[in-house]
């Protein structure tokens, strides 16, 4: 899943980049609060990561002024301010999660992974459409019971997804959702992840609706 990271300190950014591309995140990472404003607010992202002590605009101010723009993508704030009022207030400001640094990389996926499942209705790590079950902390997936090898990837893509079960994905979201800035995404990317996991999983599993993208449904008829 796609996250957007907002941390000025070059040296701790990129270690929380790396850490939390490890544990299978895709991470666009900005350095001022300007930026950040500006990438949540046009991106499609998953969750962000936000410190407080930004340049240009203070976290705080960012994370009001998306609130107020009613942009619900779940904010993790990251801070270094530990001061009890400081987390009050951000919170109350909308913060979805707030964790005082240093922290954790393996907390912190986890918080995110978190995030992002609540802000999808699903209150368990665990995602089953039908008979397929996806552990998303253990990148593991199952058919009636038996593991799947998936790639990276395809993976990514299954958990978008079941993430967004019955509802109907375009392959510019899902390729929003997957790609991080930089990465060169064939134009038929999507369609061959799709290929592949259908061709593991099985042919119904993903469903294409002419025209619009590309679906799976909570409830399947077995293979």
């Amino acid at each position: 899943m796609r996250i957007l990271l907002a941390e000025d300190d070059a040296m701790l950014g990129d270690g929380l980049r790396a850490g939390l591309q490890q544990q299978g995140f895709s991470v666009d990472w900005v350095r001022d609060g300007l930026a950040a404003e500006r990438e949540i607010f046009a991106g499609d992202y998953a969750a962000a990561v936000l410190d407080l002590g930004l340049p240009m605009k203070d976290g705080i101010e960012v994370l009001t002024s998306l609130r107020a723009r009613k942009i619900s993508t779940p904010i993790l704030v990251l801070t270094a301010r530990d001061a009890i009022p400081d987390r009050i207030l951000g919170l109350d400001l909308g913060a979805d999660d707030y964790v005082v640094k240093p922290v954790d990389l393996h907390e912190l996926g986890a918080r995110l992974r978190s995030l992002v499942r609540r802000s999808h209705g699903q209150m368990q790590d665990i995602l089953t459409c039908g008979e397929i079950v996806l552990e998303p902390s253990s990148r593991r997936v199952s058919l009636k019971g038996e593991p799947v090898l998936l790639s990276t990837r395809e993976f990514d893509l299954l958990h978008v997804l079941m993430l967004n079960a019955d509802r109907v994905m375009s392959r510019e979201q899902l390729e929003q959702q997957l790609y991080s800035w930089g990465y060169e995404v064939d134009s038929n990317a999507i369609e061959v992840h799709i290929h592949h996991l259908r061709r593991k999983l099985h042919a119904d599993v993903i469903q294409t609706v002419r025209g619009v993208g590309y679906t799976m449904l909570r409830k399947q008829t077995p293979a």
